[in-house]
């Protein structure tokens, strides 16, 4: 299990550089514009603080891989969280999103799908450790 944890602790950073290149791609800026400041700004805490969530769940995985492994209580509940996080946040992408006027590219549909994966991949590594299970 803790292999697959690592693995799951190193895919919330490859998720980071899409967060990163989100804000060119769907050309925040000029998208953004008309929305009152406060609003703009607060769309930008927002973005921030989901950037911080995934840091600390990648760099808490990372440091106590161990840990989360030995399937202790609070590493389950951890673990269970962490699940739940990117199993919302699937639910959210195929209920909530509708992304189809943004995928005008191949590089953009690959990324999209890509992502889809990577958030897949850790629902099933973070809900195999929350339940206990050994995946493969």
């Amino acid at each position: 299990m803790k292999t697959w944890l690592i693995i799951g602790g190193g895919l919330h950073f490859v998720i980071l550089i899409a967060s990163a290149l989100t804000p060119r791609m769907l050309d925040w800026r000029a998208n953004l514009a008309s929305l009152h400041p406060f609003l703009r700004r607060l769309f930008w805490v927002y973005g921030c603080f989901i950037v911080l969530v995934i840091i600390s769940f990648g760099t808490l995985t990372l440091l106590r891989s161990d840990e989360l492994a030995a399937a202790g209580p609070l590493a389950r509940s951890v673990c269970a969280m962490i699940a739940l996080f990117w199993l919302v946040r699937l639910v959210v992408q195929f209920f909530v999103f509708d992304a189809g006027p943004f995928l005008t590219t191949i590089f953009r549909r690959v990324g999209y799908h890509g992502l889809t994966f990577l958030f897949s991949a850790l629902v099933f590594i973070y809900g195999c450790a929350a339940l206990n299970l050994h995946p493969l």
